[in-house]
């Protein structure tokens, strides 16, 4: 951005040359230890210099010690960036990752820390803790001060197995399944990092019957953490449905609903 920008007879020197700064090293969104370690205020306060610039509507306030530019609204960047340790996750990543044509009613990051839902400039936030044994399968996206992190297409699957409420409908988490390239290795890796059985066992059976690609591995895997207890294929459905012996589980959904799910596409 020029000089010439900042040039007006509402802003400061000092002013000025801070949001030069924030120019020069191309942060659109930031947090007030960040600017703290870049920048020398040596006439004024730090706090009230990004109070002005917010007043003056040059800067927004996100949340507490955290700022962005006026328009800047990457609301992927924004999760991950008021959440420790925070990835996109969920449902927002199956839409992200092309596996749903739905759009979710809020952006789901999955974190380590409590934190409470959010609405920030329209947008609502939801955030789902977790134990750190399940952050794993975690890739960046974006470019430069605009990256987030998201969960990669396998751990996605498998998180949202984990966690059904969370994948916007068991029918779009079949298509999804369904849909994906997955590889057995990582599904195995990712599941055993969960440690979720009845997820692992929902996910093995779908395999098999829908004959998955490259998937024998993994469906092994999932046979060999059957356990003696029947699970409802859809845990959020109602007891009834066939019993399948050999995964434990009862088919509250039959293989023909399932399968014909799968052949409904976007």
């Amino acid at each position: 951005m020029a000089r010439s920008t900042y040039i007006s007879e509402n802003l400061t020197q000092e002013q000025i040359n801070f949001l030069l700064r924030l120019d020069e090293l191309e942060l659109d969104i930031f947090s007030l230890v960040q600017v703290r370690s870049v920048y020398d205020f040596q006439k004024t306060d730090i706090n009230e210099t990004l109070e002005n610039l917010v007043h003056k509507k040059i800067l927004s306030r996100i949340e507490r010690g955290k700022f962005c530019r006026l328009n800047f609204r990457n609301d992927m960047t924004i999760g991950c960036f008021i959440s420790d340790n925070g990835s996109i996750a969920y449902w927002s990543a199956l839409n992200s990752h092309g596996l749903t044509d739905q759009f979710p009613n809020n952006i789901y990051i999955q974190t380590t820390k409590l934190k409470r839902n959010t609405i920030i400039f329209g947008t609502s936030y939801k955030f789902i803790k977790v134990a750190p044994h399940k952050i794993t399968g975690i890739e960046e996206s974006g470019t430069g001060n605009h990256k987030y992190r998201i969960t990669n297409v396998d751990k996605t699957i498998v998180d949202c197995f984990d966690l059904p409420e969370h994948s916007g409908g068991y029918a779009e988490l079949i298509r999804a399944f369904y849909n994906a390239k997955l590889s057995s290795e990582r599904m195995i890796e990712y599941c055993t990092a969960i440690d979720n059985i009845a997820a692992t066992k929902r996910m093995g059976f779908l395999a098999e019957l829908i004959d998955k690609q490259k998937m024998k591995t993994f469906i092994k895997f999932a046979k060999q953490m059957v356990n003696a207890k029947y699970n409802l294929f859809d845990p959020a459905g109602t007891e009834k449905g066939e019993f399948v012996n050999d995964w434990r589980l009862r088919l509250n959904i039959s293989k023909e609903e399932i399968l014909d799910i799968c052949n409904k596409q976007y």
